[in-house]
């Protein structure tokens, strides 16, 4: 027990208080490791109740707990035993020692300490001045040894080298009880790990004690037995829990729930005391002031009633306020800090929310949050009884209708269902889960009308083992498929084929011709049956985007991945399960940027019929009628751009030849050349014109064309 504790226990004892245990009373395990745990019992006038936990449980204790006192008494307080961490406790008994420090860091740490070291028959007296780690050679011979020096009391330096005998013995009061706090504090890790929570309580007479709380706990678990009937009878499910109490107390007629979900639950180190850092301000600089003279004042000024004015007039809270006073040849500011008013703290509404505290106050505790009915075990033999579970919103409750019983530190098996079940005897197969062969599974319906909880189950099938498997939770009603075995006796294969459709569908519509075609892919899965009973086979088959199945066969369950397929194999015979699926397929093709080769591409691939090709060679027509009128067009702009290039390189020529002999001769030749070619160039303005018109409304037909063209037809 933690000295604070210890003493606090001893003044409650000297003041006549008796303490004592509040049993457990109900227990609620939940499936994120933690438990709900209710204590009940009697105190009378005064009194202190323990309840031990571990460290691990206490953290979660301090947030979670919650205590009653039923009789008009009042809780006076609730302690515990807190230990501040090793590190921090050996840093406070400034021996610079780790918690796993050697011989030779030991004596290093007691640097400046009186010792009497006897080392064989020398004995040294002084304080420690070095400790030191050195090598001696002899011979041939190298030696580790620890060398260590003293100083002593006239002043001289001894050094010696410790010999495995050596002794030391401290000499100095105070130190050998820090050395043995030292030790007591790095033993301490050893003793077991108790926490005692004390509940101090103040009243008359007797009253009740209710004490609620969270506390981590292990996981409980569920594992089921299935025994398949013979002949007509219905399979028979059987449920178990698995709890483990590994609190420090009995668990003695409680109450137990365990609920299968998992509620919002975190760690939190509160049992431990924590310590802030902070920042490590040095000392200020002091400085010196020189003595100062002043002149004399010219003019005064009232300068403490304009600050009285000013602060009368601040606002309610906290304002820095310079005022500066004038002289000659110097000025002062002082900051004045203003507070007035402050700040209003409303009151408080209830802290936290949820379930009234007052309800849990009547004189028989009720179960708390979230409910259940049921039965559970007789804890003193006799018929075993199964609960009934509840729904809690997105948990689920098994609620055992008698108390039980479990020691501490011990485990049990709870059952928690036994009820006759809905279940197809099957085989499996599916070629993704790397599997030789099929699966021997039953295919389960939950006619429980309990939630069951995912856990690990075994089938017993003509008293005998037959296999086992899992499953995650199943809600009443649903169905589920669970594997436990290999199906020796039954092989699979399974091969693949695909191929392309041609176009079946061609929609025109804007300018845009899309074929639609399909891809299909045949799978057939084929089952030899070498027993001789005959087998129901379930084949799982992927989903997959974009396919879709094609013939009269459909699954008779569908998951998210998964499509099932049901065939019958009779004895020593091959069946064989062949499933169609095909994808469209859609191609796209802009009809501005089809040619002759397309077509007829489309034509031999039979994707079109006549009456779309002679529309489509209609388009291409046309389209040759603009690409011509757009050629001739071309040749007048070039030669256009030919003629103006040659008019500018005359011009260029007849600037050259001013003052020359042959201006003149030059100068008519060039005149009547450009002028032909004026009378030209006003030809080719005309034809160009013309030409523009004429392609302008050759692609306005080509694109009405385009644009009016509408097919939506099967092929």
């Amino acid at each position: 027990m933690n000295c604070y504790v210890r003493g606090l226990a001893i003044l409650l004892l000297a003041a006549g208080a008796a303490q004592g245990q509040l049993p457990v009373k109900r227990v609620v395990l939940y499936k994120n490791g933690v438990g709900y745990f209710e204590h009940l019992g009697q105190v009378r006038g005064n009194q202190d109740v323990t309840i031990p936990f571990t460290s691990g449980q206490l953290n979660d204790v301090l947030k979670s707990l919650t205590v009653l006192d039923q009789g008009g008494g009042r809780i006076t307080g609730v302690a515990y035993g807190s230990s501040a961490p090793v590190e921090r406790q050996l840093g406070d008994l400034r021996l610079p020692i780790g918690e796993r420090g050697s011989l030779t860091e030991f004596l290093g740490s007691l640097r400046g300490a009186r010792l009497e070291i006897k080392n064989g028959p020398t004995a040294l007296t002084g304080r420690l001045l070095s400790i030191e780690h050195k090598t001696r050679i002899a011979g041939n011979i190298s030696l580790d040894v620890d060398s260590v020096s003293l100083l002593g009391d006239h002043g001289e330096v001894r050094t010696a080298d410790l010999s495995p005998g050596f002794s030391v013995r401290l000499l100095d009061a105070a130190l050998p009880g820090r050395v043995d706090r030292y030790l007591d504090i790095v033993s301490a890790g050893r003793e077991p790990d108790v926490r005692r929570m004390i509940i101090s309580t103040e009243g008359m007479g007797d009253r009740g004690l209710f004490v609620s709380y969270i506390s981590e706990v292990p996981v409980w678990k569920s594992t089921y037995r299935i025994v398949l009937g013979k002949g007509s009878r219905a399979p028979l499910l059987q449920g178990w829990a698995i709890v483990d109490n590994t609190v420090g107390q009995d668990w003695e007629n409680v109450q137990l729930s365990l609920v299968a979900g998992a509620p919002q639950s975190f760690v939190q180190n509160l049992s431990q005391p924590y310590y802030s850092r902070r920042p490590e301000i040095g000392m200020p600089d002091t400085a010196s002031v020189s003595p100062q003279t002043y002149q004399a004042t010219l003019t005064a000024t009232n300068v403490e009633s304009d600050r009285r004015l000013m602060l009368a007039n601040m606002q309610p809270g906290v304002v820095n306020v310079q005022a500066e006073v004038s002289s000659v040849n110097t000025s002062t500011a002082e900051v004045v800090a203003v507070r007035s008013g402050s700040p209003n703290v409303g009151s408080g509404a209830m802290l936290g929310s949820g379930y009234p505290l007052a309800a849990r106050t009547p004189k028989t505790v009720g179960a708390g949050g979230g409910a259940g009915v049921g039965a559970g075990v007789a804890t003193g033999g006799g018929t075993l009884t199964f609960p009934a579970g509840r729904e809690l919103g997105d948990l689920f409750e098994y609620k055992l209708k008698d108390p039980i019983t479990i020691r501490k530190n011990n485990s049990a098996l709870v059952p928690i269902a036994q009820s006759e079940i809905t279940a197809e005897k099957v085989s499996v197969w599916n070629e993704r889960s790397n599997v030789p062969r099929p699966m021997r599974a039953l295919w389960l319906t939950n006619t429980t009308g309990l939630t069951l909880d995912g856990g690990s189950f075994s089938v017993m099938e003509e008293e005998t083992f037959a296999g086992e498997g899992v499953f995650e939770p199943i809600r009443p009603k649903e169905r589920r498929l669970v594997s436990y075995a290999i199906d020796l006796a039954l092989n699979a294969g399974s091969k693949n084929s695909s191929e392309t459709q041609k176009v079946t569908h061609v929609r025109i519509f804007h300018g845009v011709m899309i074929h639609d075609a399909e891809l299909r892919e045949r799978k057939t899965y084929t089952f030899r049956n070498e027993d001789s009973t005959a087998r129901t086979v379930i084949v799982e088959h992927p989903v997959r985007t974009g396919y879709k199945l094609r013939g009269d066969l459909q699954p008779v369950e569908t998951t998210a991945d998964w499509l099932r397929f049901r065939v019958s194999v009779e004895p020593k015979q091959t069946t064989s399960l062949e499933i169609e699926e095909a994808r469209p397929l859609a191609s796209t093709y802009h009809l501005t940027q089809l040619d002759t080769q397309q077509v007829e591409l489309f034509v031999r691939q039979q994707s079109i019929n006549k009456a779309i090709e002679n529309e489509l060679r209609r388009i291409l027509h046309q389209k040759e009628s603009v690409a011509e009128l757009e050629s001739k067009k071309d040749a007048l702009e070039d030669e256009t751009k030919q003629i103006y290039d040659d008019q500018q390189r005359l011009r260029e020529n007849v600037k050259a030849l001013k003052g020359s002999a042959e201006e003149k001769l030059l100068l008519q030749r060039y005149t009547q050349q450009l002028n032909e070619q004026e009378g030209r160039l006003e030809q080719l303005r005309k034809q160009t014109e013309q030409l523009t018109a004429a392609l302008a409304s050759a692609s306005a037909a080509l694109d009405r064309a385009i644009q009016d063209l509408s097919f939506d037809v099967i092929i």
